[in-house]
């Protein structure tokens, strides 16, 4: 039970770091946008960049959770598997 409750919650932190990445990207490249529109759009109007976001947005996503997931099994390996002799007296 311990086990999958580690791994839950690294899989959450890692679709909340994904939020900040996110965040990193789309913020600056949004203020490109309402600069520059013509320069930055890529040749493509509002609704396909819209398309674009929703896209990438899910991808980000799986990839947070994925991320968070298999950093939380390798974590549970190193921390109570591979090092559990050493908190055993």
């Amino acid at each position: 039970m311990k086990k999958k409750i580690y791994i839950i919650l690294f899989t959450f932190l890692g679709i909340l770091l994904q939020f900040l990445v996110h965040a990193a990207v789309e913020i600056p490249y949004l203020s490109l946008l309402n600069r520059d529109f013509e320069r930055y759009g890529f040749g493509l109007k509002w609704p396909q960049l819209l398309a674009v976001h929703v896209v990438l947005t899910i991808i980000l996503i799986i990839a947070g959770a994925a991320f968070g997931f298999f950093a939380g099994k390798y974590c549970w390996r190193k921390i109570y598997i591979e090092n559990a002799w050493r908190f055993k007296k």
